[in-house]
């Protein structure tokens, strides 16, 4: 399965559900994300290829966890094999993220396996005001955190942080590989 192939369906059928829950037009969602009003048509139409920034603005603009972007309904038993689950990439750097589970509507949070390789630094915007993440290490390390304050995390080594102020990601070894929990206020 190619896992930088991001769900377009569920991402498009989210995207219009989201913006006609918040009553907003294409135009107005496109100027509050800081996208071409164009890739945003092509995103609901099931089209494109929405890097994980991308999505983060969306998701912000419509003040909803990126996870609402990106998940589909769930049975009530889920099992995700490794290798299986699609990942999103970053744009900026090696970052591949993938959503194993989302938080019901009560309890808003997210959990993500992270796969990160050296090189480029992947910058992510604030997300919605009160979330915080949580990362723990599982393979190689990495450096994470307020981008003004990051840490450098070893295998099993456990950080949470706001994720409400610019925070940034960078592995330090080949094959880093973390899990990422993202907690949002209701």
């Amino acid at each position: 399965m190619d896992r930088t192939a991001p769900p377009l369906a569920t991402i498009a059928a989210a995207l219009r559900r989201e913006r006609e829950r918040a009553g907003i037009s294409l135009t107005e969602l496109a100027r509050r994300a800081g996208i071409a009003k164009s890739t945003l048509s092509q995103l609901e139409a099931g089209a494109g290829n929405p890097s994980v920034e991308t999505l983060w603005s969306l998701g912000v603009a419509l003040g909803v966890p990126f996870s609402r972007l990106v998940e589909p309904p769930t049975p009530a038993v889920r099992v995700i094999r490794a290798g299986e689950a699609p990942g999103i990439r970053s744009e900026q750097a090696d970052f591949t993220g993938i959503l194993l589970s989302v938080g019901s509507r009560h309890a808003r949070r997210d959990i993500y396996l992270v796969e990160l390789d050296p090189g480029a630094l992947r910058k992510a915007e604030a997300h919605i005001p009160g979330s915080v993440e949580h990362m723990i290490v599982a393979r190689g390390r990495v450096r994470t955190g307020p981008a003004a304050e990051p840490v450098e995390l070893r295998p099993g080594d456990y950080a949470a942080f706001p994720g409400d102020v610019e925070h940034v990601y960078e592995a330090l070894e080949p094959d880093t590989l973390v899990v990422l929990v993202m907690e949002h206020p209701d």
